[in-house]
């Protein structure tokens, strides 16, 4: 009788299975996620004296998360060419910033106009879908990846409301935003098994993403390199936080 009820709300349950299943949880905590970086956004208004120390968290999380867990993974595998699948990742997210001019890692630079920010939403669409491939088979990446959003949404939804953009259309960025991640991890369960090779280069990109983004992070949370004891502190927790988990 157990098993049974546990079989049939399997989906609704975390932890993975091996399986090309992935649990709907994983799907609504990846929307919340931005979620709650508008609730966030909304709540802090201007006195977002807190988004730095928590940017500063997501990114060591997110560096640590790397590490220990995805970076092991594939260099495991066969493939003589993860260095260069890597690097591929870390020049795409160098070519994404250019049109976001950084906004993966906290910097956003709105135009005056108060037209759809279409490179923006381009760049930063693509960076998410990426993120969602590694979810479908590391809880702990999921994690990371949440950890990760909710700073990033919360700088761009307290951004979009300083420029003073209709509700509507900040509302329309963010859920598409809040979708492309769940998107990711939703193509990557029905088309690409995840116990076959052809995981590893699309992981392998992803840490090269991952690596640029967490530490532009880390570099650039210190205003004018100048040391900060609190901010330490909080980078520090990211990565015991990492390595607990």
């Amino acid at each position: 009788m157990l098993l049974t009820i546990q079989q049939k709300y399997s989906i609704f349950i975390l932890p993975y299975d091996g399986t090309n299943s992935i649990p709907i949880m994983t799907y609504i905590f990846l929307v919340a996620s931005v979620l709650i970086g508008y609730l966030l956004a909304s709540w802090i208004g201007k006195k977002n004296n807190i988004l730095p120390f928590l940017l500063a968290f997501s990114g060591a999380f997110l560096l640590s998360i790397t590490l220990f867990e995805m970076l092991p993974q594939v260099f495991s595998s066969d493939s003589e060419y993860v260095g260069v699948y890597i690097m591929c990742g870390i020049l795409l997210q160098i070519i994404l910033d250019f049109f976001s001019k950084g906004a993966e890692h906290g910097h956003v630079h709105l135009p005056h106009n108060q037209y759809f920010p279409w490179m923006l939403f381009v760049s930063l669409f693509i960076h998410a879908f990426l993120e969602g491939f590694p979810v479908h088979d590391n809880h702990h990446v999921l994690f990371g990846v949440i950890i990760h959003k909710i700073p990033i949404a919360a700088i761009l939804s307290a951004y979009f409301i300083q420029a003073k953009y209709a509700r509507g259309k900040i509302l329309l960025f963010l859920g598409l935003f809040a979708l492309a991640t769940p998107l990711g991890s939703f193509l990557q369960a029905q088309y690409i098994p995840a116990t076959t090779d052809q995981l590893v280069p699309i992981n392998a990109v992803v840490i090269g993403v991952f690596l640029h983004v967490s530490t532009t992070i880390l570099f650039e949370s210190n205003k004018d390199h100048r040391f900060n004891f609190t901010k330490l502190l909080v980078i520090m927790l990211g990565v015991i936080m990492a390595w607990i988990i």
